[in-house]
């Protein structure tokens, strides 16, 4: 595209006329030579700005924001090379690019009208559509080829309900998007399980733009049903294969399924082993097939079925962490004080996972390590570790020794625990002597985590329940029976708002509460409990202390309003108490407004409460959701 560029005679010709009978010679060719220049330069400039106009779209929505997106009118906008010329050639161009933009969205019969005002002192370019009535799918041939059952205990496909679930039917309006994911879908849905060599081979959409109607023909083929083989492993060089073989849960001659190849993905990556992880079928089985499929192009006829299933071997590429990592980190909390930490881990000790920490918290101190035995066949994570806290909180400080084993199975929906402890704890209340004591207890725990996802939930439910204890006479001062449950749930009032309700409770049974280690009593208040109250003081008074106590209710009601996502506030309002008796959990009540934010690792949560029995304002900061 050329512009226009002034003759260089007119360019002199608007040289001013100059008075200079009275300026010498050379002064005065100077001066003509600087006039000169000054024009050059104001003429260069006027030709680099280009031509300066404005666009106006009247056009329904969302068409309007496809021409803006899309129309050579508006990326020319601004261009120093552009001339009146050149705009006059775009605006005259607009109704094809526009009839064709529009159709995109189902309509076919627009009427676009496109003029160049020139009337004021910037030109306006305007754009006037009409899109007319959208077209409307009026049949839909979906053709199914193959899916043959193969083998006699082979059950049959079900390409009634894969045509019910096709995205566009009769009668919806016919976008060239939608269309384009209707054909995706339909794919997707096919090789996800026992066809994953299904393809496309004839797709038309013939519309009549007189009728508004668009007739659609699929023609899908699904290959050759495939079964899985057996597993190989690539990239394995410090590990041993059972780290990977113990999480296999595919079998061969099982059928495929692309959502059992992404479970045993997620199973390796959990495992902290690798840092890449990639679960898929052998290519190399596949590929022959491809360059035929190639080589003959979508329209091919497609290959007589065959007698037996495809095998695909189960390959696993992995990348190993590095066998040490030390890590450092600051934080803070408004439960128990800022933090520093430093993590150090082993993956490779005498053949189990090392997993270790230092941490240290205004009001917490503790330390920790763990040993992690590889998963076992059947699924189980079994660990045992020793750790030390010391807690400084409400008048009582209490300081746990313990060492644990640990069975942990499950999956992140079913999870099961199972903890079998030795732990000595000295407390001292008030600034009295200290009182040690000692437990051997068993407890079991199981989580189920009913949500839409488990990282940002928004509709389902999460339950907790506990149980265990201490029964038998042995290292163990009182013999005791402990249980707790807490549940979650998340209910969706519309695009912009949600309920979070909240519920938990406890109770412990012993001849008497002397002897029970007190991290299995009960206590309330702070974030995840009663806002509104410092962590853990809602309990059994001591002397100017809070301790814990036999039994525990807690509840909370929150209202979010997410005004711009991820971005919303909160309204809330908790209550609870812990007690020795049950007559005395006299609920304490707090309330209050929030900041919410779904961030990539989780909610964060800034909270202003007030306590009504304390008769004071807390804020109140979390990470994530606790459970």
């Amino acid at each position: 595209m050329t512009g226009h560029f002034p003759e260089w005679s007119d360019m002199f010709s608007a040289i001013p006329d100059l008075n200079l009978t009275r300026v010498p010679r050379r002064p005065r060719i100077l001066a003509q030579i600087a006039a000169t220049v000054f024009t050059l330069v104001a003429s260069c400039t006027a030709l680099a700005q280009g031509v300066n106009y404005r666009v106006a779209i009247e056009a329904p929505d969302p068409l309007d924001d496809l021409l803006q997106d899309n129309l050579d009118l508006l990326r020319w906008q601004g261009n120093p090379r552009l001339d009146m010329d050149q705009l006059q050639r775009l605006v005259k161009a607009v109704p094809e690019q526009a009839n064709m933009l529009i159709a995109t969205e189902g309509y076919y019969s627009p009427r676009v009208s496109a003029g160049l005002d020139t009337s004021g002192s910037t030109p306006v370019a305007r754009v006037i559509v009409d899109p007319g009535k959208p077209t409307i799918v009026g049949d839909v041939d979906l053709t199914l080829k193959g899916f043959e059952p193969v083998g006699a205990d082979a059950k049959p496909f079900d390409g009634a309900e894969l045509r019910n679930r096709w995205a566009l039917p009769v009668g919806a309006r016919f976008r060239q998007a939608d269309w384009e994911a209707a054909k995706r879908n339909l794919l997707r849905q096919v090789i996800q399980v026992r066809y994953p060599r299904a393809q496309l081979v004839e797709s038309s959409a013939i519309v009549d733009p007189d009728v508004q109607r668009a007739l659609l023909k699929v023609v899908l083929d699904s290959g050759p049903e495939a079964r899985f083989g057996d597993i190989k492993i690539e990239g394995l060089k410090r590990y041993p294969s059972t780290i990977i073989t113990n999480l296999n849960q595919i079998q061969p001659g099982e059928e495929y399924s692309e959502a059992a190849l992404q479970a045993f993905q997620a199973r390796l990556q959990d495992t902290g082993y690798f840092s890449g992880v990639e679960v898929s079928t052998d290519p190399g089985e596949m590929l022959d097939e491809q360059i035929d499929a190639l080589a003959e192009g979508p329209a091919a006829k497609p290959k007589p079925p065959v007698e037996n299933p495809v095998t695909l071997p189960v390959l696993v590429r992995v990348t190993e962490n590095k066998q040490r990592n030390v890590s450092v980190g600051l934080g803070f909390s408004t439960n128990t004080g800022a933090r520093a930490q430093v993590s150090y881990d082993d993956l490779n000790v005498y053949g189990l996972r090392m997993k270790s920490n230092l941490i240290m918290e205004t009001r917490r101190q503790s330390a920790n390590a763990d040993f992690f035995f590889p998963t076992t066949a059947k699924g189980y994570n079994d660990s045992f570790g020793a750790s030390f806290e010391r807690n400084d909180l409400q008048g009582e400080i209490t300081a746990v020794a313990r060492l644990a084993a640990r069975r942990a199975w499950g999956t992140p929906r079913r999870e099961r625990n199972l903890t079998f402890e030795y732990l000595t704890e000295q407390q001292t209340i008030d600034g009295q002597p200290p009182e040690r004591s000692k437990s051997l207890p068993l407890t079991f725990s199981y989580t189920m985590r009913e949500v839409d996802n488990l990282l940002l939930p928004t509709r389902g439910f999460i339950a907790n329940a506990t149980l265990g204890g201490a029964l038998l006479p042995v290292l163990t001062d009182e013999r005791f029976i402990r249980a707790s449950a807490r549940v979650v749930g998340y209910k969706s009032l519309g695009a912009k708002s949600s309920l979070v309700l909240r519920a938990e409770a406890g109770a412990l049974a012993s001849a008497q509460k002397a002897g029970v280690p007190s991290t299995f009593l009960f206590r309330a208040g702070g974030d995840g409990s009663v806002r509104g109250y410092g962590y853990q003081a809602l309990g059994v008074k001591e002397g100017d202390a809070t301790v814990g106590g036999r039994y525990l209710v807690t509840g909370s009601a929150e209202y979010q309003y997410w005004f711009k996502p991820p971005w919303g506030v909160a309204f809330f309002v908790d209550a609870g108490n812990a007690a020795d008796k049950i007559p005395d959990l006299k609920p304490k009540l707090g309330y209050g407004v929030g900041a919410r934010w779904r961030s990539p690792v989780g909610p964060i949560n800034v909270d202003v409460a007030y306590g009504q029995a304390a008769k004071e304002v807390r804020l109140h900061f979390s990470l994530g959701f606790t459970f």
